[in-house]
């Protein structure tokens, strides 16, 4: 029995000559998972996270694992996380809160200590339950491979192995483990599924859970020829930033391509299909949102942004400086002397403005609706949106657009497009006179000029 399971683990993920870091719950599956891969010789640490969501049960499981890892020699990291607290702070479920935490904490920790991958007990078992719950509630074709054995920095070594081999080991060798109790209640939908569903299936097809498994395995493959398939059409429909809908409609599946194209950004089945049927009769400016992005259908085009952009908040400029606007954006502020070698620049992110016409502080924030100036070189004002909307701009372009105002909140440039044509310079002195005693030279009509640079 040792041999046959031990010859089950997927030690093509593994190496001799690496460092792992093992999560250990003190549950049959990590426990084994422990056990074998420290038997087998590798390199280990183990990991415990305490969530404290079954009063002394998490205390329990903690003990037990550090008994475990002191016998066998083993390195033990533990943490402890108010989980509770974080899931009503995010407004997420406890399920999702554990998971964020744990898996946040062990790539942490992966670094600190230098290991190459963190290893976790998913088994056989858990991949039938994957996919039987991503079949409840409607996927795509890689929700039906179930749980693949590497993804990133993890790895599940355990998934040609089942539940019951994993128990049966455990006991031909007198191992231990601890149980969770909340595994035996049917209130969570996978226990549903483990407990009530898996059953019932093997009474139709005793083997039910080898055959899931084994087709969860085709598809996987199957799913390596449509990910290459999906790939090359991605690149054929993909015009710029955006989706082109007419090359989309040309492709031998455009609503499972727009499915694969937009699932990535938090869309529902639901709303792409909703997307897909208005596709013919679309009109521009038409909107769609996931948690994370917004969608919006622009002259034949879809195009995706995210929903959160730091550059939608106001920033002061009291003084000359430079002040970094978000990520890596940055504005330059300059005050110049205007004399006969003074250029006015001609660059879309670098203008020169008159500095006696504008009042400090200054601020640049995104535009907003009834925004209005003079651009340069035009004589009425004119709204900022209807600026935008002749230059063909789109809502995307229109709510990322800049603007630099001073302290009256006239707007003194467009940025990326014009100045306001108040605070242009209009004459440039061709010759410049040093008064006696000055440490500068003063130029008339305009003394300075106020550089403005948007850079990264």
């Amino acid at each position: 029995m040792k041999k046959g399971v031990q010859h089950k683990i997927m030690t093509s993920l593994l190496r001799m000559d690496e460092k792992y870091l093992i999560a250990l719950s003190g549950g049959a599956d990590s426990v084994f998972l422990f056990v074998m891969m420290k038997m087998m010789g590798y390199t280990i640490e183990a990991v415990h996270c305490n969530f404290h969501l079954r009063g002394k049960e998490s205390d329990r499981d903690e003990t037990f694992c550090k008994s475990l890892c002191e016998r066998m020699e083993t390195p033990l990291h533990i943490v402890h996380f108010d989980t509770t607290t974080y899931a009503e702070l995010h407004k997420v479920s406890i399920e999702m809160a554990a998971r964020t935490l744990r898996y946040t904490y062990f790539e942490q920790l992966r670094k600190d200590i230098g290991a190459t991958a963190i290893c976790v007990a998913h088994h056989k078992d858990d991949l039938v339950e994957t996919v039987l719950m991503n079949l409840i509630r409607g996927t795509g074709l890689r929700g039906l491979t179930g749980i693949q054995p590497r993804n990133g920095y993890i790895l599940r070594p355990l998934l040609n192995i089942s539940r019951s081999e994993i128990e049966e080991y455990l006991h031909s060798i007198g191992q231990e483990y601890v149980t969770d109790s909340t595994n035996l209640e049917t209130v969570a939908k996978r226990n549903k599924v483990r407990l009530e569903l898996i059953p019932l299936l093997k009474t139709v097809n005793p083997s039910v859970c080898e055959d899931i498994a084994k087709t969860a395995w085709r598809l996987s493959e199957a799913n390596r020829i449509v990910d290459k398939a999906l790939e090359d059409a991605q690149k054929r429909v993909t015009v710029g930033d955006g989706i082109d809908v007419a090359s989309l409609m040309q492709e031998p599946s455009p609503e499972y391509l727009l499915f694969h194209l937009l699932t990535p950004y938090g869309f529902t089945p639901s709303q792409i299909e909703t997307v897909f049927k208005l596709m013919p009769d679309v009109e521009t400016g038409t909107m769609w949102s996931s948690q994370s992005h917004d969608l919006l259908y622009d002259r034949g085009r879809l195009l995706i942004e995210p929903r959160d952009d730091d550059r939608r908040k106001e920033m002061k400029i009291p003084e000359e400086g430079t002040y970094i606007i978000c990520g890596d954006l940055r504005l330059i502020v300059k005050r110049v002397v205007v004399d006969d070698e003074f250029v006015i620049p001609k660059e879309a992110l670098r203008v020169a403005v008159d500095c006696s016409k504008v009042v400090f502080p200054l601020t640049i924030r995104t535009a907003k609706k009834g925004d209005r100036f003079t651009p340069f070189g035009m004589r009425g004002s004119k709204l900022v949106s209807d600026y935008l909307t002749d230059k063909k701009k789109n809502i995307f372009e229109k709510r990322r657009q800049l603007v630099v105002c001073d302290a009256k909140d006239r707007i003194v440039w467009l940025v990326g497009e014009r100045i306001a044509n108040h605070f242009a310079i209009t004459d440039i002195p061709s010759t410049c006179q040093k008064s006696p005693g000055a440490e500068s030279v003063t130029c008339s009509p305009c003394r300075y000029a106020l550089l403005l640079q948007v850079c990264q």
